[in-house]
C-alpha cells in the first residue's frame, strides 16, 4: 500500500488521461487491457492489466479479497470481458490488493499463478499465522522505538488487518526470476524485479512495444510505502529501493510507456524515479536535522515526515517507512543508533576515528 505523496515537479505525458470507470476497461495496446478494481482504503483501486496470450488471457494482480471487489470481477465476465478465456493469472507481489484475489481466480479458471518466490512463501508465511502481527514481539518492535503501549496495542492489532484479505493460493505456481523471456502470445516481456517495496516485485518490460508493466515500484503521484517490519528490524528497504531505482534508470529507456499498479498510464520513467530518489533522499534529510539537537526515536520522527492525522492502518506504514529511512542512515554512517532502557534512539554519528597513517 502506498501513502507518501510525491507530487511530480517535472510534467509528464498522460496517454490516458481518464481511467477506466467501473465495468469499463481501456485498450492500452491491440490484446492489452487496463481495467480497476475497488479498494477499501485512501487509496481506493488497484489497476488490473490482461495480455492475449494466444487464445487465451493473463490477468495481471486481482484486487483485494473482498466482497465488492468480488462482485466487480463478476461484472466484468458477464460484460466486458464476457466469453475470454483466462489461463494464466500473474502476480507483481504478495501485498492483498494485487495477490489477494490471485486463488479466486485460478481455482474458478483453472489458471495457472505466476509469481516469484518471495511473494508466494511470503503470502503462504502470512496465510499459515495470520495473527504474528498481534504477537507481543510485535507490540514489543513498536514500544521498542518510542510507542506509547496503547498505540503498540492498536497498530499491531488493528493495522494489519488488510493482511488477512487474501485468498488462498494454489498448492503450484510457475517461478517469474528476473532476466526470465516470458513469452506471453506475439510479445516477449522480460522480467524485471525490484526491491523495498517488497523483496522481488515483479514487473515486465516489452522492449519490442516499449512498455514496462511496473506494478508498485514507481507511481506518478505518491512513492510506494518502503517499510522495515518487526522481523527484520535492522533492515536497509530504502537502500534497496533507491538501487531498484537506478536500476531501472540505467536498464530500462526513459521513452517506456509505464502501465503502474496505481493511478494513471504515463511517459517519463527516468524523471519519476529521480523524483522519488529526491523525495526519498530530502525526508533522510529532515530526520538528520531533527536528530542534531536531540536523540530521537522514531516515534518523535514520525510527525515530522507525516503531517497529517493517520489512522492504525496509515499509522503502521508511517511508523515503519520512518524506521527505513532512519536505517539508511546508520547503514550510510550518518546515524548511530543507541539502546536506552529497552528503548532505542539515533542520533547524529559521532568522528570516527581514523587510523595512524
Amino acid at each position: 500500500m502506498s501513502i507518501d505523496v510525491v507530487k511530480p515537479e517535472a510534467k509528464l505525458a498522460y496517454p490516458f488521461p481518464e481511467a477506466p470507470s467501473s465495468g469499463r476497461l481501456i485498450e492500452v495496446r491491440p490484446g492489452l487491457l487496463w481495467l480497476r478494481l475497488p479498494l477499501p482504503f485512501k487509496l481506493d483501486h488497484v489497476n488490473i492489466y490482461l495480455i492475449q496470450d494466444g487464445d487465451g488471457w493473463v490477468i495481471v494482480d486481482t484486487g483485494i479479497s473482498t466482497n465488492e471487489a468480488r462482485a466487480v470481477w463478476d461484472s466484468y465476465f458477464a460484460g466486458a470481458l464476457a466469453g475470454l478465456k483466462i489461463t494464466k493469472v500473474l502476480v507483481t507481489h504478495f501485498h492483498p490488493d494485487h495477490i489477494g484475489l490471485a486463488g479466486w481466480l485460478c481455482d474458478r479458471f483453472q489458471a495457472r499463478l505466476l509469481t516469484s518466490l518471495s511473494s508466494y512463501m511470503s503470502c503462504r508465511v502470512i496465510s499459515l499465522d495470520p495473527l504474528a502481527f498481534e504477537s507481543p514481539r510485535n507490540g514489543l518492535f513498536y514500544r521498542s522505538h518510542g510507542m506509547d503501549d496503547e498505540a503498540a496495542q492498536t497498530v499491531s492489532t488493528q493495522g494489519h488487518e488488510y493482511l488477512r484479505q487474501v485468498d488462498p493460493l494454489p498448492d503450484t505456481f510457475l517461478r517469474l526470476v528476473t532476466g526470465d523471456a516470458l513469452m506471453l502470445g506475439d510479445r516477449t516481456f522480460r522480467v524485471v524485479t525490484g526491491d523495498g517495496h517488497v523483496a522481488e516485485q515483479v514487473m515486465l518490460y516489452c522492449e519490442a512495444e516499449k512498455i514496462l508493466l511496473a506494478a508498485d515500484q514507481v507511481l506518478e503521484h505518491i512513492s510506494p510505502n518502503v517499510s522495515v517490519w518487526a522481523g527484520e528490524p535492522d533492515g536497509d528497504p530504502l537502500g534497496h529501493y533507491l538501487r531498484s531505482l537506478r536500476l531501472l534508470i540505467s536498464d530500462i529507456p526513459d521513452d517506456v510507456l509505464v502501465l503502474p499498479g496505481h493511478m494513471r498510464p504515463f511517459y517519463g520513467l527516468h524523471t519519476r524515479a529521480q523524483e522519488l530518489i529526491a523525495h526519498h533522499e530530502l525526508r533522510c534529510g529532515i530526520i538528520l536535522d531533527a536528530c542534531r539537537d536531540a536523540d530521537r526515536s522514531v516515534a518523535e520522527l514520525v510527525p515530522l515526515l507525516f503531517q497529517r492525522a493517520l489512522n492504525p492502518h496509515q499509522m503502521g506504514f508511517a511508523f515503519a517507512e520512518t524506521l527505513a529511512h532512519a536505517n539508511r542512515l546508520v547503514r550510510r554512517g550518518e546515524l548511530d543508533v543507541l539502546s536506552r532502557q529497552e528503548r532505542f534512539l539515533f542520533r547524529l554519528a559521532r568522528p570516527r576515528a581514523q587510523p595512524n597513517a
